[in-house]
This record gives C-alpha cells, sequence and structure tokens, in this order.
C-alpha cells in the first residue's frame, strides 16, 4: 500500500509542476514576443524491492517554442517586430544584455529607449537616448531617426542603432525575468542581417486553443492520481478489517 501511495504521490506531484507551467504558457496568451515553455514527462522506474513495473513519471522543462508569433500591424511608430530569425537587446535590471522579442517601445521622460517592461534597449556603445523630437522612426536595420523639435521635416537625425543579434536558438535560455540570454551568459555580436518591421508587433506563439486541452488533461491525469491514492487507503482500511477479524 505504502508503495502505491508513493508513485500515485509523486504523479500527482509532477502533473501539478506540469499544469503549472502550462498555465503560464495560457497567462502570456497575450503577451507580446512571448515564446512558450515546453515541458515533457519521462519514466522513471523506482528502485529497491517491489516488483519491477513500478514507475513514475517525472516531468522536465524541454526547452521552449523557438517559432515566431504572428506579426500584427499596430501604426505606431515604437512598435517594432523581428522579422523572421533575430532578438533584440536590452539590458537587464541586473545590468547584464539579455535579449527580447517584445518590440513594443516607448521613449521616458529622459529621453531613454525603453520596451514595455521598463528594460533600456541597446545600440553600438550602450543603452540608446533620443533628444526631443517631433516624429521618429525605426528602419528595418534598426536605426532610430527623428525629426528633433522645432525642427522642419526635411531635416532628419539618426541618433543611434538598436543592436540585433541572431544567435543560434539552441544557445538561448531563458531567464527568471523572461528575458533570454546565452547558455554561457557571453554577449552576442550584432548581426547586420537582421531585420525589424516598424508599426508592427509579433504576438505570443503559445496555441491557446492546445493549451486549454491540455490543461484539461493534465486535470483529467490529476484525478486518476488522487483515486489511486483513494484505492490504497481503502485497500488499506480492509486488510486492517481482515486483520481484526481473524
Amino acid at each position: 500500500m505504502d508503495r502505491l501511495v508513493y508513485v500515485a504521490m509523486s504523479g500527482a506531484k509532477e502533473i501539478m509542476r506540469a499544469q503549472a507551467a502550462n498555465n503560464h504558457n495560457l497567462a502570456n496568451a497575450n503577451t507580446n514576443g512571448f515564446k512558450a515553455d515546453l515541458q515533457a514527462f519521462q519514466t522513471q522506474n523506482v528502485t529497491g524491492p517491489g516488483f519491477a513495473s513500478r514507475a513514475y513519471a517525472t516531468d522536465d522543462l524541454a526547452g521552449w517554442d523557438s517559432s515566431s508569433g504572428s506579426l500584427d500591424a499596430t501604426g505606431r511608430d515604437l512598435d517594432v517586430a523581428v522579422q523572421g530569425q533575430g532578438w533584440i537587446a536590452v539590458q537587464a535590471n541586473d545590468g547584464t544584455e539579455a535579449y527580447t522579442r517584445m518590440g513594443d517601445l516607448k521613449v521616458d521622460t529622459n529621453g531613454n529607449l525603453m520596451t514595455a517592461s521598463g528594460n533600456y534597449v541597446l545600440g553600438d556603445s550602450g543603452p540608446l537616448t533620443v533628444p526631443p523630437y517631433t516624429s521618429i522612426n525605426i528602419g528595418t536595420d534598426g536605426s532610430v531617426s527623428i525629426v528633433p523639435q522645432g525642427q522642419t521635416a526635411s531635416t532628419i537625425s539618426t541618433v543611434g542603432r538598436i543592436k540585433l543579434v541572431n544567435p543560434p536558438p539552441g544557445v538561448m535560455e531563458r531567464r527568471a525575468d523572461g528575458l533570454f540570454k546565452t547558455n554561457d551568459g557571453a554577449d552576442v555580436d550584432a548581426d547586420a542581417k537582421v531585420r525589424l518591421v516598424s508599426g508592427t508587433l509579433e504576438s505570443s506563439n503559445v496555441n491557446i486553443a492546445e493549451t486549454m486541452v491540455n490543461m484539461i488533461e493534465l486535470a483529467r491525469n490529476y484525478d486518476l492520481q488522487v483515486k489511486a491514492m483513494k484505492t490504497a487507503e481503502d485497500n488499506s482500511t480492509q486488510s486492517t478489517k481482515l486483520l481484526q477479524s481473524s
């Protein structure tokens, strides 16, 4: 009985972990540029005395989905999306270089070009700053051009270029803050082949229908584990009654 409870309890615990990851994907279904986490169950045999058929499953993070989300036109000058493969370089809160696909940018009161989540956007020589402007445009190569405040539309000035990188997906991992970094933590060199689409945002690549179905399936599997534990309890109760009657 104890062995049955152990296997069922372990299964329920791992299903709860998988459900948490699945719900995290679902919660970010509307987050621009979000990449879904991938989960996978692995069978682990129970060591020690008992039948060799005893096994339980463990849930492990199998990486993240590198596919691109859809590109949705917004018409906003500071909205950009990476076309195809590539990343936008930003400064994480700990001061290190990190990467994101979230292109909903803004300029704060000090002229810093930032993501909507508050990370500084990096250029060729550090965080990009933008002087007061009448209009702003971000080119396909990441160049940031403005019409300075008080100038005519014919006066266009390039104030910097957004650092765009394109490391292989296999060397990238998600940080705890949702940004990405390389496995070894090294900064990536800029790649001139990466292109941006202005006035556009990349949607999350989470498949909502698939995630909802997965949530229901995990809930049913959890119920099966709970029923197994209840069966073990019932068996124990009946065994105790038999011993008492004898």
